[in-house]
């Protein structure tokens, strides 16, 4: 009865040590659940049998669990269930279209590098140079590449009332 407990116990450490690496991997309850068997199991050997039943199950463990990781991953399994899709979705940019090289607006978020402007009713993704600029601070549109709206603050002095809010 001893003997199949323990088999018993690294069964069940093998299958959810191979649940942890391969089906939810992290630290989770199915990782902590293997250690705890594959620790008990070989304390119930050397408490209940005896030091060389718990020598070779010691051993049997640390084999079987190499083991399974082998075959595991030397199987088609991993195959079966991975996913095999590729996402070929795009991100809707309609409002970019109409906005060109030299628009004026104003901020609609504050631009720590990335935020919103509103340039003549659209709310656009925009890009600051490099300078930190507040909600509400006018800009100006100074470069467009791959569909990244590159922005600076307007000076007052260039200012001009045509300013789109």
């Amino acid at each position: 009865m001893d003997i199949f407990i323990i088999i018993l116990l690294i069964i069940g450490s093998v299958i959810l040590f191979l649940v942890e690496l391969f089906i939810v991997p992290g630290i989770s309850i199915a990782g902590i659940l293997a250690g705890v068997c594959a620790i008990f199991a070989n304390y119930y050997a050397f408490a209940h049998v005896g030091i060389t039943a718990g020598i070779v199950t010691l051993l049997v463990t640390a084999v079987v669990c190499i083991g399974a990781i082998v075959w595991f991953m030397r199987s088609k399994t991993l195959d079966r269930i991975s996913l095999k899709q590729n996402i070929t979705s795009k991100v809707n940019r309609n409002a970019d279209v109409h906005i060109r090289q030299g628009d004026t607006g104003i901020t609609t978020t504050r631009l720590a590098l990335i935020g919103y402007a509103d340039f003549g009713g659209n709310i656009v993704e925009v890009k600051s140079t490099g300078e930190l600029l507040d909600e509400h601070t006018p800009v100006r549109v100074i470069r467009i590449v791959d569909g990244s709206i590159l922005v600076e603050k307007l000076n007052p002095a260039k200012q001009s009332d045509n300013i789109n809010q």
